[in-house]
Order: C-alpha cells, then sequence, then structure tokens
C-alpha cells in the first residue's frame, strides 16, 4: 500500500524527519507513536501529500503525488490534528458539503453517520457539539470516499475516556473491510488496541518497529519491579534524620535513610537485573529482568539487609509504554 524509502524534510535548522524507511500493507492497521517534535506529523503530511520531501521516495499503490495527486486523493481519507467546521452548517450539510466535494450521492450520508453514532445529531449545528462529536465527524468526513487508506493524526486527543472507546469501536469495524490504517497517537494503549505493527520515533528517526510482542521480546526486558523505598531523601536540616540515622514510620521499626534519591547497589544490582531505572521520586525506581519469580526474593533480601523498608512495590509485564521509556530515556507523554 505505501512505501516511504529514505524520506528526509528539514525547516531551517531542524531535522523534522531524517532518512525514514517503512512500508504499510494493504489493510494493516499502524501506529505511528513518538513525543512532540519526534517527526510524526511532518512524516504524515508527506504520505498525505501535504509537504514534499527534501529526498527521498513516497509511492501509495504505486503511484505518486507528482503524477498522480487526484486519484490518490480518491482512495484515501485523512484527519487531521484539529478540524474546523463553519458553525452554522447542520451535522447533514457538512457531510453533503464534502460528499459533493467527492462525487459520492447525498443518500450514502445518513449510512455514514449511523456508522459513526451521529445520526441523531443531523439536524445539529457543528458549533453545538460536543469535542467528541466534531471528531467523529472529521471521521466521518474521512470515510466518506469508502477510503484503501485512512491516515489519522492523534484522532483521539482530548477526549474523556468513553469518547475515546467509542471511536477506537468505529475504526476496528474498518479493518473488516480490507482499510489500511496510519494513526499517530500519544496513547500507548489506543496503539496497542488497534494496531498489529507499531513504529516508534524520536528526533526525526525510527527507533523500532514491530508487533508489541516482537518490540519486547527484541528491545528490552519482559517483566519489571516497579519500588519506592522508605526514607529516601531524608538529609539533615529537613526535620528528619540525617542520612545514615535511623528514622521511624508507622511501626516501631527503624527504618535507614537514604541521602536524596541513592539507591545502594546492592538493591539495584542483584542476580537477574538487567538494569534499573530511576524515578523521579526520591529512593524509586524500576528494575528490569527477565523473569520476576526469580528476581524477587534476592531484591527483597538486599533490601532487608540495607535496613529500608519498601514505601510500593509492584511487578508486572514490560508493556509499551515501558519499552518507549527504555528506548529514550523518557515517557511518550513528557
Amino acid at each position: 500500500m505505501i512505501n516511504v524509502s529514505n524520506v528526509s524534510k528539514s525547516f531551517k535548522d531542524v531535522r523534522a524527519v531524517q532518512e525514514v524507511s517503512l512500508k504499510v500493507a494493504p489493510g494493516e492497521y499502524v501506529a505511528l507513536l513518538g513525543p512532540n517534535g519526534a517527526g510524526k506529523t511532518t512524516l504524515v503530511e508527506m504520505i498525505e501529500g501535504l509537504r514534499t520531501p527534501d529526498s527521498g521516495d513516497i509511492s501509495i499503490l504505486g503511484r505518486t503525488w507528482k503524477h498522480d495527486e487526484k486519484w490518490l486523493r480518491g482512495i484515501m481519507g485523512i484527519s487531521l490534528q484539529e478540524t474546523r467546521f463553519i458553525d452554522k452548517l447542520t451535522v447533514r450539510e457538512i457531510m453533503d458539503l464534502f460528499a459533493g466535494f467527492y462525487g459520492r450521492p447525498a443518500d450514502e450520508m445518513p449510512g455514514i453517520l449511523e456508522h459513526i453514532g451521529l445520526l441523531e445529531k443531523s439536524d445539529s449545528y457543528t458549533m453545538n457539539l460536543s469535542h467528541g462529536q466534531r471528531q467523529k465527524l472529521a471521521l466521518g468526513i474521512a470515510l466518506i470516499n469508502h477510503p484503501q487508506l485512512l491516515i489519522l493524526d492523534e484522532p483521539t486527543t482530548g477526549l474523556d475516556p468513553n469518547a475515546r472507546r467509542e471511536l477506537w469501536g468505529i475504526l476496528a469495524g474498518l479493518k473488516a473491510k480490507g482499510t489500511a490504517l496510519i494513526l499517530t497517537t500519544h496513547y500507548m494503549e489506543e496503539a496497542e488496541y488497534l494496531c498489529e505493527r507499531i513504529i516508534i520515533m524520536n528526533q526525526g528517526r525510527i527507533l523500532a518497529e514491530g508487533t508489541l510482542e516482537e518490540l519486547l521480546r527484541t528491545h528490552g526486558a519482559m517483566e519489571i519491579i516497579s519500588f519506592a523505598l522508605e526514607g529516601c531523601g531524608k538529609v539533615p536540616g529537613d526535620g528528619a534524620a540525617g542520612a545514615g540515622e535511623a528514622v521511624t514510620g508507622a511501626s516501631s521499626s527503624p527504618v535507614k535513610a537514604l541521602p536524596a534519591c541513592e539507591i545502594p547497589d546492592s538493591v539495584a544490582r542483584i542476580a537477574g537485573a538487567l538494569e534499573l531505572v530511576r524515578g523521579e521520586e526520591p529512593g524509586s525506581g524500576q528494575l528490569y529482568v527477565n523473569d520476576i519469580v526469580a528476581a524477587l526474593p534476592p531484591f527483597l533480601a538486599a533490601v532487608d539487609r540495607e535496613g529500608l523498608r519498601l514505601r510500593r512495590l509492584e511487578c508486572r509485564k514490560m508493556n509499551l509504554d515501558d519499552l518507549f521509556v527504555s528506548l529514550t530515556g523518557r515517557r511518550l507523554d513528557a
């Protein structure tokens, strides 16, 4: 469906996209993940024909924007980050207007409105729609021409969880019709729920791509011990016991105070630990391990030997958010 080969794009001194290559198969749902400034929107705008690459090539079903723009517009549905509507047009009038642009019959519009859950809002002015309803209308416009390829740029940003899941349901239903999807998003759970392949971008480059299982298997440990140690951050002069002194918590057991966020090596380097990512909270962190069952006993023993107490402990499988942190050193929403 899509072939992007060594594409780059710069804006003055900013290299927004750097030698990116990717392919999307017919009917495939692909998520494009990355923080603000990663180059996601610039990349999809080049795929959409809204920007021209400085170098590299883009083809869609073997056609290029230079030679086949009208044809490509006819097989593609696009929803940008923000869509503005004419306030005093109704939902049905907006749909009829865009149907005319695509040469589609107006009698198809009620079916699309029913599919996106807006049929009852047909006579409502767009200015009276909620944010979630406006996002649904933008999706409805993108579906008017029954596209073979759908490109959605952060379609659920700002939606409440219920509205977001309603939109997910609509998109999941399109997959059965063979529509291909490129989805840019900040939401890890959205990518996991909708897309079989995930592409992670940062600073204009692709860091990793594959199914969630492939990414986790290839790029990181599969399990995590997340913890926070009691007494970390206690330093002399802050009204608490000084570093190395005993402090008393809710129980009468003494708790060793650590100097500002220090995690002892014996805790961080237990047998089976592959990596420690320190948290923003003093004394907190995440240990990446191959096997929680094997790693947890020596971790707890090390905490006990150091005279510390756990304030928080969570053991879980690694997810897409954890993978992104391990690849980039930052959270997706940071």
